[in-house]
């Protein structure tokens, strides 16, 4: 068991659950309270597989761009580059699908991608299919809510990247929800609460749950590097390296000496020289990062990083609920009950002072909720090495109000 960084009781208190119940465990530096198995949360299981530990959002993730483009190539001189960013935050918000479907310009998503025709689709019931099927064709290629953004940097060598962090959306979502009801004796469709659920692989049930979670994966991936290279090309540049990672997810791997199935629950994989894109927040810095290769390591590291199951944070950390920030609002009226400890003008404020233009984005994902990235990743000790550092230039999200049940 390996803990990096400092934590809530509460945060703790989940994982030594989790940690009872697996091989191996660990805790990332930006870990805090998830359901049942906190985020930031490493667990490996011998042929075992934990429904909540994979999460709702069932491959949530990161992936960055890099482009041939720099960011003297917006413009001759600061006014002119802050318009060409202004214009471009416009085109952004206008063309990229915030919320439950597609309804913003863009309409070649790739509806008709070969994961659409995956025989794993048949794990789904035969009088539920249908109407799953046509939930993912109608989100794929959308970002959804909540801390899910499409963003433009800036490198230290001045090269701009795109951005994003979203998962599967409903598709995900009703995959974890209804075998979380089929593994406590419901059907399909039945809503049970949120608890800790091991499904055995050999199982049929753990058998199919496998099957639709890497189909979930699948669809993820094709989501996100849609978005992304939909913002390249309104850049109007190549795309030279993609970075892009899972962090809501279960794989097979060798660890100490026997295969396991590792679940990162908002942990991002870090096997040595292996890169991964990670967040700050609406108005701090990301990173490029890469696992730190064990020729260049100490044999304690390389220790810290065999405990940590070559595992790294996924983001900075919330260290504020999203009551706690917005304050109580009545879902149907909007009307607002209590006041939150984030106000607008806090939000604005920051950002503005970072120099980042703001499209959308709701105070319960102000900058002021999260950790700051360079201290949570100073407690990771050394495993991973930042190869660039990203300024945000644009951050784009979804409005305050746009209702979005798949968000988290």
């Amino acid at each position: 068991m390996t803990i990096f960084g400092q934590h809530e009781e509460k945060t703790l208190i989940q994982f030594e659950h989790i940690r009872a119940q697996a091989v191996h465990a660990a805790l990332m530096a930006d870990g805090h309270v998830g359901y049942v198995m906190p985020i930031g949360g490493v667990a490996a299981y011998r042929n075992r597989i934990s429904v909540v530990g994979v999460g709702f959002d069932i491959a949530c993730g990161n992936a960055a761009i890099r482009t041939n483009l720099t960011l003297a190539s917006l413009g001759d001189d600061a006014p002119s580059i802050q318009a060409a960013l202004t214009t471009l935050a416009d085109e952004i918000a206008a063309m990229v699908s915030f919320g439950i479907g597609r309804k913003n310009r863009a309409n070649d998503a790739p509806v008709n991608h070969t994961l659409f025709s995956d025989s794993a689709w048949d794990a789904v019931p035969a009088t539920h299919r249908s109407a799953l099927h046509d939930k993912a064709r109608a989100q794929l290629g959308t970002v959804g809510s909540g801390n899910h953004y499409v963003d433009v940097f800036v490198d230290e060598t001045g090269a701009l990247w795109v951005g994003v962090h979203f998962g599967s959306r409903g598709f995900g979502h009703t995959v974890a929800s209804n075998f979380l009801a089929l593994g406590q004796g419901k059907a399909w469709g039945e809503r049970v609460p949120e608890t800790e659920l091991l499904l055995d692989l050999s199982d049929p049930i753990g058998h199919d749950y496998w099957q639709l979670m890497n189909l979930a994966g699948a669809y993820a991936y094709a989501g996100r590097e849609w978005v992304a290279r939909k913002v390249v090309a309104l850049l109007g540049g190549d795309e030279l390296e993609l970075v892009h990672n899972h962090h809501n997810f279960a794989w097979k791997e060798t660890h100490h000496g026997e295969e396991v199935v590792v679940i990162r629950k908002g942990a991002t994989p870090a096997f040595p020289g292996q890169m991964g894109f990670i967040g700050g927040s609406m108005g701090d810095d990301a990173v490029i990062v890469q696992g730190l290769r064990s020729e260049v390591s100490s044999p304690d590291i390389v220790t810290l990083q065999e405990s940590a199951l070559y595992s790294t944070v996924h983001g900075a950390g919330r260290v504020m609920s999203r009551t706690q920030a917005a304050g109580k609002r009545n879902r149907r009226t909007g009307r607002q009950l209590s006041r939150g400890d984030v106000s607008p003008d806090m939000m604005r404020n920051w950002v503005r002072e970072k120099g980042v233009i703001l499209r959308g984005g709701g105070v319960d994902e102000s900058p002021h909720v999260y950790r700051r990235l360079p201290d949570v990743l100073a407690a990771q000790r050394g495993t991973v090495e930042v190869l660039h550092v990203l300024r945000p230039l644009i951050v784009v999200m979804a409005g305050d109000n746009e209702f979005d049940p798949y968000k988290d």
